[in-house]
């Protein structure tokens, strides 16, 4: 690299004499004696050049329910004890209070240990999660408590969570994991390059006998995520010393950085014997080859700067009342992940984890400008040290025209229920307010005082046209207690008197994403939003994503959008020293069979949506004077284009 070359140039002369331009001795024989105090001096910082638009080219050079008072709409979590109304329990069994309490009851208490090691503090009984949260269940909160803790500290067995490889994990399955460039909001997401299969780097030579630390080069074999497995320069097709490594750690640099920075190349033991000349052998095989550009650490380290600082104050949904905002302070930062703590919060245990992009924080007065619902904070002025986040560091909505046709209380859609993020249902919006934000309610479990209701943009990609899941396949999710089953649009809107959301009101763009079903990633829980674990794609309908929480049934998966701040690449968590939840062992899903599948199968019935109708029949039937015709989807459809889900039929 000319570069490379004219660096070397203003090194040492002493040095010169003794090294090439890859920072090799000229002689192998050589290092033992010299190679001491060559390498005592400390990694210095490299020279920064501007980054190129390609990469540098390298040259010459439990299954019964129980109702207490025998009321039927009542339920006791078989979990925790706690006792609330059926309808806000979670999932379609109204087994437990919780998806805490599911997963916990699934694992064995596993689950709940980790978490309990996130927070530094023994278990309790539940996590705080967004959920419907009925008052009676406070009653039985504290009886629960102590027997709570004596039966989780008798099963709990914690999953080695350090003992996870994704290395190992990947290998063995043979699994892909989803490139960077599909994480825009991730570290290096915007500027990953051209990084791939055959870039070569200098990495640490740890099949050495040498007494300080020496160098050689390799190559990527396998890219997943940030980790790349390499193979060191001379071993051809032998894989038996290939290793696993984050590319953005900070022993990983471009070819070229040793003779810079005056560390020893030094062939592995192994190989030693290969060859008498490896000078000869690298000019060989590294001309023409691709590194890393000579910034690239840099770029690591300034993709890695968040605005947002502790102490910042901001406005952030209520988790126990999701038609509300309160003010909330953020507490920490990892990788780009608030931990924010309500106000009121006097031992800072009530708190909310979401991404600095997450459409669920604004900066304070957001509220009041569009008309949102917000909780008045009994502190009457600012803690010392505390003060507001700037407008800009939030992320911006696209704007929009209300002024012609625009959405209206009572039209009907189809929304991702925020509160049980595997299912799409039947919605409605409840009200209209400032800026293109809409007020939405799941039709059929709304409280009486709209304390569910949630807070969706015009433009979000959670919410649908009437229609969307029928066309693609989805199951749609129809009212609680609806009893005309299969579910059909035409006659649910035609009973309840109401219109459909017209079509061209949604957000119809698609990104070309890059995401294919089976990749694999890490994923925000995001019913327990402090977790990230590992995930896999099982579906895509066009910008939407399916993600599956591996080991877990698939009662938990959850539809996220592709470009949501809350899905990361492989090695995320390991570069932002964030903890990883592995997958869920034999025995957890094992249990989760049998105590899930039976029932499954019994109540998948009793809330199925209706069959998948033809495009004419929805031209018919549907929507109110005017004709639409419908793209066809596929269970797996993999739509990276612009095309949208629906095209308005021209007259």
């Amino acid at each position: 690299m000319e570069n490379t070359k004219e660096l070397t140039e203003h090194s040492s002369r002493v040095e010169r004499k003794r090294r090439d331009s890859f920072g090799m001795f000229d002689g192998y024989d050589s290092c033992s004696e010299d190679t001491s105090s060559s390498s005592s001096s400390d990694e210095s910082e490299e020279e920064v050049a501007p980054l190129p638009s390609s990469l540098p080219i390298i040259k010459n050079n439990g299954q019964v329910y129980t109702y207490p008072d025998g009321k039927s709409g009542m339920a006791t979590c078989e979990m925790c004890g706690m006792v609330g109304v059926r309808d806000a329990f979670y999932s379609k069994t109204k087994r437990f209070c919780s998806v805490s309490c599911s997963r916990s009851y699934s694992s064995n208490s596993k689950k709940a240990s980790i978490l309990a090691r996130l927070q530094g503090k023994p278990p309790t009984k539940k996590a705080k999660v967004l959920q419907k949260q009925p008052l009676v269940a406070k009653l039985a909160e504290y009886a629960q408590y102590q027997a709570t803790l004596q039966n989780q500290a008798k099963t709990k067995a914690a999953v080695p969570v350090e003992g996870f490889s994704w290395g190992n994990y990947i290998n063995s399955n043979s699994f892909t994991a989803a490139p960077v460039t599909c994480f825009k909001h991730a570290p290096m997401g915007t500027c990953w390059g051209d990084i791939a299969e055959g870039v070569r780097v200098e990495v640490p030579n740890t099949d050495c006998s040498l007494p300080t630390k020496v160098f050689w080069i390799a190559g990527i074999v396998k890219l997943a995520g940030y980790n790349a497995l390499l193979r060191y320069e001379g071993f051809e097709n032998d894989s038996s010393l290939d290793f696993w490594c984050n590319i953005c750690g900070s022993d990983i640099h471009p070819v070229g950085w040793c003779a810079t920075s005056g560390k020893p190349l030094v062939p592995p033991r192994t190989i030693q014997h290969k060859y008498t000349n490896w000078k000869a052998f690298l000019v060989k095989r590294l001309t023409g080859a691709k590194t890393l550009p000579p910034d690239f650490s840099q770029k690591v380290s300034e993709s890695m700067q968040y605005p947002f600082k502790t102490s910042m104050r901001v406005e952030v949904v209520d988790k126990t009342h999701l038609c509300r905002t309160r003010v909330a302070v953020v507490e920490s930062v990892i990788g780009g992940r608030l931990r924010l703590v309500y106000e009121e919060s006097e031992d800072k245990s009530d708190d909310f984890w979401c991404h600095m992009y997450s459409p669920l924080i604004h900066h304070i007065g957001w509220s009041r400008s569009i008309g949102h619902r917000f909780k008045r904070s009994d502190i009457t002025k600012k803690q010392d040290g505390h003060f507001d986040a700037p407008p800009h560091l939030f992320m911006k909505v696209k704007e929009v025209d209300a002024a012609g046709e625009w959405f209206k209380e009572g039209m009907k859609l189809e929304a991702i229920d925020p509160l049980n993020l595997s299912a799409i249902c039947v919605a409605t919006v409840r009200k209209v307010l400032a800026d293109g934000y809409l007020m939405i309610g799941i039709d059929g479990s709304e409280a009486a005082d709209g304390s569910d209701w949630f807070c969706y943009h015009a433009t979000s990609p959670s919410i649908f046209p009437v229609g969307f899941c029928e066309i693609n396949m989805i199951e749609l999710t129809p009212p609680r207690g609806y009893a005309k089953l299969p579910f059909k649009w035409f006659d649910y809107l035609r009973e309840t008197d109401s219109i459909a959301a017209p079509v061209k009101l949604f957000n119809k763009e698609v990104p070309n994403h890059g995401f294919h079903v089976g990749m694999k990633l890490e994923a925000v829980d995001l019913m327990e939003p402090r977790l990230v674990c590992v995930a896999t794609v099982t579906r895509i309908i066009h910008r939407l994503l399916r993600i599956h929480f591996d080991g877990w049934e698939d009662e938990y998966d959850q539809w996220v959008d592709c470009e949501s701040p809350d899905l990361y690449p492989v090695g995320w968590c390991q570069l932002t020293g964030y903890q990883l939840q592995p997958p869920a062992p034999q025995s957890s899903r094992d249990s989760q069979s049998s105590s899930s599948k039976q029932k499954k199968k019994a109540k998948s019935q009793q809330y199925k949506g209706q069959k998948k109708m033809t495009s004419l029949q929805l031209k018919e039937e549907l929507l109110d004077g005017e004709e639409y015709s419908f793209l066809q989807g596929t269970s797996d459809q993999e739509s990276n284009g612009s095309a949208s889900y629906y095209i308005k039929q021209e007259p």
